[in-house]
């Protein structure tokens, strides 16, 4: 498991390289939920999500010959694009892999920052070929199966207990469970009354399905939200979440998208529905703990376009 001390490490180390991103409290979010709302802003992170922080911190921990051998990371999007970047940044010499239902913007950035993109059919053979490279000698760097990546979306968390009042519950949105993991293991050292909560969409749940079968087991993937649709979650992340973790709510595509909306409007930030699934889940969180919530939500990025948000809230009738 993951400790505070491995947490509090992962932010010395990528201090100066990444953002500390804002902490805030949201008037529009209170109004709408109808108790007190706190946001941390990770879509104001370097790439736009807070991938960039397990990413910079693994990299910040390799030796010279894996520096020098290259690194390879399977992505839907926001954890490609973060170690693209990153790498760049650092000068090493980055691979990534992605199944073509990526995000093309997601695409054009991990290309644009000099990272080597493979596309794949879909999230399966994305891993199966991320695997192959791995033995090949890069070195890989996983979405959320490494206890440094762990810890460095762990400085989520740090900088939440640090930064926010008076908290009495957490939403956090789960791909793989690397950020949850982290964020939970973080709250529970610093501030152990507060609770965790998960949310996955539907078509996209290794969490929940890994906690109905008490470890992880494949899923199949059929949500709009790619940066959440990991093909399983991993022992590491599972032993995390059902330790520290309340529950893992499932929420629709539609609501999510529905979130984005609302987010835009009442929060006045742009989110992906990987974020704008924290609404809807929130809301079922309020139902449960009643008027005496207070609720964080950790706004885990932003990088989708006006016109994919156009095209996912024209499908479900939103607009």
């Amino acid at each position: 498991m993951i400790e505070i001390s491995d947490i509090e490490t992962a932010a010395r180390r990528i201090a100066g390289h990444v953002v500390r991103t804002p902490t805030v409290p949201s008037p529009g979010l209170g109004a709408l939920l109808g108790v007190p709302v706190t946001a941390k802003l990770e879509l104001l992170q370097r790439t736009g999500s807070f991938k960039a922080r397990g990413a910079t911190a693994k990299l910040l921990s390799l030796s010279e010959a894996e520096r020098a051998a290259g690194v390879v990371a399977v992505s839907g999007g926001n954890h490609g694009v973060a170690l693209a970047v990153m790498a760049a940044a650092l000068d090493v010499k980055a691979t990534v892999v992605m199944p073509r239902t990526a995000p093309a913007r997601s695409l054009a950035l991990a290309e644009e920052a000099g990272a080597v993109v493979r596309l794949t059919d879909g999230m399966d053979s994305a891993f199966e070929l991320v695997t192959r490279l791995r033995d090949e000698g890069l070195t890989l760097v996983h979405p959320f199966d490494d206890p440094v990546v762990i810890a460095g979306q762990g400085t989520v968390g740090l900088e939440l207990a640090e930064d926010a009042g008076e908290l009495t519950d957490v939403v956090v949105s789960v791909g793989g469970g690397g950020l949850i993991s982290g964020v939970a293991a973080a709250l529970r050292a610093r501030r152990p009354g507060v609770r965790v909560w998960g949310v996955e969409t539907a078509g996209a749940e290794a969490m929940s399905g890994a906690l109905e079968a008490g470890g992880p087991v494949p899923v199949p993937l059929s949500s709009l939200v790619t940066t959440l649709s990991a093909p399983s979650a991993s022992r590491l992340t599972y032993d995390h979440v059902s330790a520290l973790v309340e529950e893992v709510l499932v929420v629709p595509d539609r609501d999510a998208v529905r979130g984005c909306l609302d987010l835009a409007e009442h929060a006045k930030v742009w989110a992906e529905p990987a974020a704008g699934c924290l609404l809807p889940a929130a809301r079922q969180v309020v139902e449960r703990v009643g008027e005496g919530a207070r609720i964080g939500l950790v706004v885990c990025g932003g990088n989708t376009t006006p016109q994919e948000l156009i095209d996912w809230a024209g499908r479900f009738g939103l607009l």
